[in-house]
């Protein structure tokens, strides 16, 4: 079987005959150099599929699904609340969030938010392209920007993991902690009204991941990994 993987967003089931989108059809014919009669795998919320490739008309690929692969799990809710950073970092700990496995990205708005703008439909390319990359069923999601007062007022129950310097607590107890909401902050950290009102949250768990200084992305990744072992012990 091939280890080609599409997202297909439309549903998928067995016999179903279907187009491939434009970028999706170059990749695979032109890219992968897939021909008619071959196979590759399309998934989505439905699970994995193997799918056959009927006909390449005007560099479309028709494709019919002949098998049922994989059927999907229950994930860990695992979310990512972050502050928006320059892009070539951004990218960067978007597409390893995803390996490791964040399901929901929450961009905030904090008082020293310096990027104050998302392009959702890059992140979500790259979301996308994570996913397929790393055997992933389920492609996280990608809320709207919002405010960190209108994000603490939503989670007052929700268990947020909060990377913080200042703390002494270097352990981390998950059992039946679902979902978990890993809370990093901007470039210049949060004032300390934002850090008054965030330990203020019920069900907070300050947590030192290292006694340097974290550039954002790091911080986002090292935690994220933490979490994920955690959850796998």
């Amino acid at each position: 079987m091939s280890n080609i993987r599409l997202f297909f967003k439309e549903s998928l089931s067995l016999n179903l005959n279907s187009k491939l989108e434009k970028s999706q059809s170059h990749y695979l014919t032109k890219v992968m150099r897939k021909n008619v009669g071959e196979s590759f795998s399309l998934f989505n919320q439905s699970g994995e599929w193997e799918a056959r490739v009927n006909n390449i008309n005007k560099g479309i690929v028709d494709f019919v699904i002949i098998k049922k692969l994989r059927s999907v799990n229950k994930e860990k809710e695992i979310w990512l609340a972050f502050a928006p950073i320059k892009l070539n970092y951004l990218n960067l700990m978007i597409q390893k969030a995803t390996e490791i496995g964040i399901t929901r990205f929450i961009p905030i708005l904090t008082e020293r938010t310096v990027v104050r703008k998302l392009n959702e439909m890059r992140i979500n390319k790259i979301i996308v392209e994570a996913s397929e990359q790393c055997n992933r069923l389920k492609v996280p999601s990608l809320d709207k920007l919002t405010k960190l007062d209108a994000f603490l007022k939503l989670n007052q129950n929700t268990n947020i993991i909060f990377g913080d310097l200042n703390t002494d607590n270097k352990k981390l107890n998950l059992k039946n902690k679902d979902p978990l909401c890993i809370l990093i902050g901007p470039e210049g950290d949060f004032s300390i009204k934002e850090r008054e009102n965030i330990s203020k949250l019920k069900r907070l768990i300050p947590l030192k991941i290292n006694n340097n200084i974290l550039r954002s992305e790091t911080a986002a990744i090292s935690m994220i990994s933490i979490v994920s072992f955690n959850l796998l012990s």
